[in-house]
């Protein structure tokens, strides 16, 4: 499958390699431009292409940036053609960078990426940690493989997501509509606390939209305020202290 990722991040980053490793084309493109990215795409075996040319001659498109700055790329967006699946992996923390209003007020995270880019988007990849995705796939069939789920309205979108997902190593779970796609946004029990199929589909079910903000703040707080780093463990252990149902 050919992929345009936009965003060369340590999501969108890892994704390339994760996909590039499972045989597919991909191109990444961010912000600054690709010749300060050139070196790490060629690394990992993807092509750096300029922002405006990561929508062309692809299957599907990544969309690894900031929540603030998904209406910035909507009009590159809107060159791709209609049948192209977009993948959206953003997670909003009005802690860093822009504060959207809608979105505090209770607008569905990926509705309103939706909504600024003027086309269906599928959420996927974003309830994942980094260094989940770069170190814990597994093979297809593996104990304890770990799951991720992908919201859509689309089914042919979703299943394109989906064997995305599967490709880097995880097992792929439907979600659901793209309006419940808050069950996996942060400061729920299903967002980066790395659970199998089982585990995740019952996580899914004890979401609570209404705590969900707080939790997120409350895990963001903990590590901002943290002496030292804290390890990739311990920030899978808050997640789950934190959103387990009370």
């Amino acid at each position: 499958m050919k992929i345009g990722i936009i965003g060369a991040g340590n999501i969108g980053g890892t994704i390339a390699r994760k996909l590039v490793a499972a045989g597919h084309s991909v191109k990444l493109a961010a912000a600054e431009g690709p010749d300060e990215i050139r070196e790490r795409a060629e690394k990992i075996g993807a092509t750096a292409v300029a922002v405006a040319d990561v929508v062309k001659d692809v299957n599907a498109i990544i969309v690894s940036i900031p929540s603030g700055a998904i209406p910035e790329v909507a009009d590159v967006l809107a060159q791709a053609p209609v049948d192209v699946v977009v993948i959206d992996t953003s997670n909003y923390y009005p802690q860093f960078g822009v504060q959207i209003a809608e979105i505090d007020a209770g607008k569905t995270e990926s509705i309103w990426s939706s909504e600024q880019l003027g086309r269906p988007v599928v959420k996927g990849f974003n309830a994942a940690l980094a260094y989940t995705l770069a170190e814990k796939g597994k093979p297809a069939g593996a104990v304890g493989r770990i799951a991720i789920p992908v919201s859509g309205d689309d089914a042919r979108a979703k299943t394109i997501a989906c064997e995305l997902v599967e490709a880097a190593g995880f097992d792929a779970l439907d979600a659901g509509d793209l309006a419940i796609s808050w069950r996996h946004q942060p400061g729920t029990p299903a967002y980066c606390t790395e659970l199998t199929v089982t585990e995740l589909k019952e996580a899914l079910t004890l979401a609570d939209k209404g705590r969900a903000p707080h939790n997120r703040d409350a895990v963001m707080q903990e590590l901002m305020a943290a002496s030292s780093p804290p390890s990739h463990d311990q920030i899978v252990a808050r997640n789950r202290e934190i959103t387990a149902p009370r």
